[in-house]
């Protein structure tokens, strides 16, 4: 089995088609692509059944993905834009949960101490709540209003509790019909940190992607339907090592147009080779880029406006 090192589904779709030379769809995959202009782009996985499942390892569902190749330089129009593209692609997957006044629950995974693992916490401080106007103030919110209550339950080390089992708490005493769930994720590519929004319709494990795997947050585990938001911010060090190898190794071949062994070693995956030579000196880090502050709030923005158009 191909060892993933990623939480993105239209990666794992690649890496595997890449792995076993398919060039043809994969049986029980389908896949969409959506070019809203050259720096915005959506790519969607939509799992259909267990063969499908079980070859890139992710559960029956549909993955959306949305690229946005200049928000690190983004000016407001286009987080606006970025923010209009995944609110409609979120209010889709609404749409097939729940009616226009079904009650949602925001949840923002993550420690806001942390700055990668921040994304959850800040989107959760920009959400618009209605939930206690409708009940407690009616006369000042139009009475089609959607019920929307919000929480960031921080993490296992500081709390001591199971993300999940917090979660239920708040789900069997107020009974949302729908959870909507923040984390951040990670990506084997560099170029798409704090780049990528991932919509899916099947839960998350929190912690999957740094190999850190808390209890999955599902419709298994609290019995309404839960729609995962995320955004990769790390890379481990061996992914990046690799790609940085891929872009050496095309220099290379663009230099020498042709040399068999460059073009073999192109050709193949050496994650696990350079993940081996790394682990026993501790090196296998988890990376992130240094402007990360920036690169989070800019994204934590997108993410919330998004949320708030959908509701």
């Amino acid at each position: 089995m191909i060892n993933f090192r990623t939480d993105l589904a239209d990666e794992r779709h690649s890496m595997y088609k890449k792995a076993n030379k398919i060039s043809d769809d994969i049986d029980g995959i389908r896949t969409e692509s959506e070019e809203i202009n050259k720096d915005l782009s959506i790519n969607r996985v939509i799992i259909e059944n267990e063969n499908g499942q079980e070859a890139i390892n992710k559960p029956i569902g549909k993955y959306i993905t949305i690229d946005m190749k200049k928000l690190t330089i983004a000016q407001e129009d286009e987080i606006m834009q970025a923010a209009e593209s995944f609110s409609k692609e979120l209010q889709n997957l609404i749409n097939e949960k729940v009616d226009d006044k079904g009650e949602i629950l925001v949840v923002g995974l993550g420690n806001i101490y942390v700055t990668p693992d921040a994304l959850g916490p800040k989107v959760i401080e920009q959400i618009e709540v209605t939930r206690h106007i409708i009940k407690y103030l009616p006369q000042y919110i139009d009475e089609n209003a959607r019920e929307v209550s919000a929480v960031s339950p921080g993490v296992l080390g500081t709390t001591g509790i199971e993300t999940v089992e917090i979660i239920k708490g708040i789900v069997d005493n107020i009974k949302p019909k729908l959870l909507i769930v923040i984390d951040a994720l990670a990506s084997k590519s560099i170029e798409r940190i704090n780049k990528t929004i991932q919509i899916s319709n099947t839960g998350i494990v929190p912690g999957a992607g740094v190999g850190n795997t808390r209890k999955e947050i599902s419709q298994n585990s609290l019995g309404i339907p839960v729609i995962a938001v995320g955004v990769p911010t790390v890379v481990e060090s061996a992914v990046m090592v690799n790609e940085c190898l891929d872009i050496f190794i095309e220099k290379l071949q663009n230099e020498a147009k042709s040399n068999d062994y460059l073009n073999k070693l192109k050709e193949e995956d050496n994650y696990e080779e350079i993940k081996e030579a790394l682990i026993p000196k501790d090196y296998n880090l988890i990376v992130t880029p240094k402007e990360i502050d920036e690169l989070v709030d800019k994204m934590a923005e997108v993410v919330s406006r998004g949320i708030n158009m959908s509701m």
